[in-house]
């Protein structure tokens, strides 16, 4: 099993290019099931959750080809489909779940076992399937497995999500292209992604319109077609190193990056004392000037603070002045990080949904382990800034959500190595 290896106090300087959005790429590649033609994604980011959405795809009767040393992923869905997603492929992942709405929309039928990932909560399937339920599927959970069937086809209806889900939303969007009449979903979710799969979609064909805001109406048609689409910016893999050179010193770029994805963010990382500059190729990010100022920070869905830029929020507020406060809203049992950052030297108070960090001048390098694919990230940007020598193991949950993240923090001067136990 491979573990990662920092030696901290080394200031970063160069460019590090961002990749496409994991959470954006593992929706449009469902989308391919919504049509026989062909769809290809370009910007695609070379991660081990692509893999495991591409053998379930293929699983389900899609061709899918990595292109471009997996840049590009080429899909089709011409042939006769199965229905099944089976428990050892979805069990991995939890974007697994998408492929739920887009058989519905073209089978009439589909079995889907219930997913797995992150532990970081219970992230229920039952908004799925009270909204597919409203558009006129009947779904029964027998056996661990999600029994789906339509009665003539899925019909367009006005959904209202409890709460704005964005897995919920995607299911719902594609479901809703093929459905008969027009689907309306309320309080849907607002991120950057769903924006993107409402591009692709529309590209292929679909009638959609709101994306962006908390009502999208989608206006069903008789069939789609293929496109061409280049994968949205990762919001979470830029904000992710837009920390780095905060919690180390030094002035690093992020390639591709955009302000409007990351808004929230970086208002915090402004509170912080931490300078964001948007130029032509990206963001460049530096402190600007000593030590990092506290902040308080809750999580919310977007346009707020993401919850997965929490954790990495945290290891840069462990070295801050002053005590800083961590609200997480999304997800129970997101700071499973913190007894390991505690590991090296950090103070850390945990009640319920709330951090307290009160910052130390110096973190010390230890042995930790990552307990879930933000947890990972966020133990590596920690021994960046800390003396000595952190050994990060379990880093398979890294490569989950991270390309290469040690070749692009070696370019811009990071003493960072992988290694195999």
């Amino acid at each position: 099993m491979d573990s990662i290896v920092v030696t901290g106090g080394a200031e970063l300087c160069g460019e590090i290019p961002i990749a496409g959005a994991k959470n954006a790429c593992l929706t449009l590649m469902p989308a391919t099931l919504l049509t026989e033609e062909p769809l290809t994604l370009m910007n695609a980011p070379r991660l081990s959750d692509i893999k495991t959405m591409t053998t379930l795809l293929q699983s389900l009767g899609s061709e899918v080809s990595d292109l471009q040393d997996g840049r590009v992923i080429a899909m089709s869905s011409a042939g006769p489909m199965n229905t099944t997603a089976d428990y050892d492929i979805v069990r991995k992942m939890r974007a697994s779940n998408l492929v739920l709405g887009p058989l519905l929309a073209r089978e009439g039928h589909a079995i889907v076992s219930l997913p797995g990932g992150c532990a970081i909560g219970a992230r229920p399937m039952d908004i799925h399937i009270s909204a597919l339920e409203l558009m006129g599927a009947e779904i029964e959970l027998r056996d661990g497995y999600l029994h789906a069937t339509t009665n003539g086809g899925l019909k367009g209806a006005i959904v209202p999500l409890r709460f704005a889900s964005v897995g919920a939303t995607e299911n719902v969007m594609m479901a809703a292209t093929l459905a008969k009449g027009t689907t309306v979903i309320e309080n849907a979710a607002r991120e950057p992604e769903i924006v993107d799969l409402a591009a692709c979609l529309v590209k292929m064909g679909a009638q959609i319109s709101g994306a962006g805001t908390a009502r999208i109406e989608i206006q069903g048609v008789d069939r789609l077609g293929g496109a061409t689409h280049p994968v949205v910016t990762d919001r979470i893999e830029l904000g992710t190193y837009m920390l780095a050179p905060a919690i180390c010193g030094g002035e690093v770029e992020c390639l591709g990056g955009k302000i409007s994805l990351v808004e929230a963010f970086c208002e915090r990382l402004d509170a912080a004392g931490i300078s964001v500059e948007e130029t032509p190729r990206g963001l460049k990010v530096a402190r600007k000037n000593g030590r990092v100022s506290a902040v308080d920070v809750a999580t919310a869905p977007f346009p707020g603070f993401p919850t997965d830029l929490q954790a990495q929020m945290m290891a840069l507020l462990c070295t801050a002045e002053g005590v800083s406060h961590l609200e997480e809203t999304i997800f129970e049992n997101r700071f499973m990080h913190a007894p390991e950052l505690m590991r090296m030297g950090a103070n850390i108070e945990v009640h319920g949904g709330t951090a307290t960090v009160t910052g130390v001048a110096q973190m010390r390098g230890a042995r930790v382990m990552a307990t879930d694919l933000r947890a990972s990230v966020s133990l590596i940007l920690a021994g960046l800034a800390a003396e000595g020598e952190t050994v990060v193991s379990r880093v398979y949950h890294l490569d989950r959500g991270y390309e290469h993240v040690e070749e692009k923090l070696s370019a811009v001067g990071a003493r960072i190595a992988r290694v195999t136990d």
